[in-house]
């Protein structure tokens, strides 16, 4: 599949050839649900609480007297039956986990299968370099119309802060704007908005990376394990 590279003023300057099978093949709705779901899990807290009437702030006050009135017999307003009274069977799980599991190959595969799903709808935006000369909203804004995004944008920038810094202050005010590091596309949040916005060199170090191990390879020998053991050894 050849896909168009854009500049920062919408010109299409080159075309990056990208392999549909090492992204899947086809799009695996199943498996992509399954990680959807384990994403929008995973970010519940699970520690919501509510009130019974002793906890509720308000009057002891009986509201009228026991016999004589023709009611019902009735205690103070913050009963569970009154409107703004305690829960009847308040919940007090302090913490519930909400967390769910999914193979690591398993993840990387629906997170390149959702972005061969952007490639199909033409969906994503790849541009030639991904950096802004000042920090200004306007231009962020002037650059996603030159580039044709119209509705809400998954910006993923360069993983450099030195280098994506400008554009991170540009864009973070925007409403239909998600900003994150191009090492952290995920299935959730590529599917939360409508285009995805990429660097050309870092969709390629994303493509050729760790999330590209998705065979036993991931476990036997991983991408980043020797730069990590190196930056290890220095600090030791």
């Amino acid at each position: 599949m050849d896909v168009p590279v854009y500049n920062m003023q919408g010109a299409q300057v080159a075309t990056i050839k990208i392999d549909e099978q090492e992204l899947g093949g086809e799009v695996n709705a199943p498996l992509i649900k399954q990680a959807y779901v384990r994403y929008h899990a995973n970010l519940r807290q699970g520690s919501a609480r509510t009130k019974n009437r002793r906890e509720v702030e308000g009057s002891t006050r009986k509201l009228y007297k026991q016999k004589g009135t023709g009611n019902a017999r009735r205690g103070d307003k913050k009963t569970n039956i009154m409107k703004g009274g305690g829960h009847g069977h308040s919940k007090k799980r302090t913490r519930e986990d909400y967390r769910l599991d999914m193979p690591k190959k398993m993840r990387r595969k629906a997170n390149r299968n959702a972005f061969l799903s952007k490639l199909i709808d033409n969906e994503v935006r790849v541009v030639d370099s991904l950096v802004f000369g000042e920090a200004k909203t306007k231009a962020f804004q002037a650059f996603l119309d030159a580039i044709k995004v119209d509705r809400s944008a998954l910006v993923a920038l360069p993983t450099d802060a030195a280098s994506s810094e400008n554009a991170r202050l540009s864009g973070r005010n925007m409403e239909q704007v998600t900003l994150i590091r191009a090492d952290q596309l995920s299935a959730f949040n590529m599917l939360n908005n409508r285009y995805v916005v990429i660097g050309r060199s870092d969709l390629e170090a994303w493509l050729s990376g760790p999330s590209s191990q998705t065979g036993k390879d991931a476990k036997v020998n991983p991408l980043g394990r020797e730069a990590a053991a190196g930056s290890n050894g220095e600090a030791a």
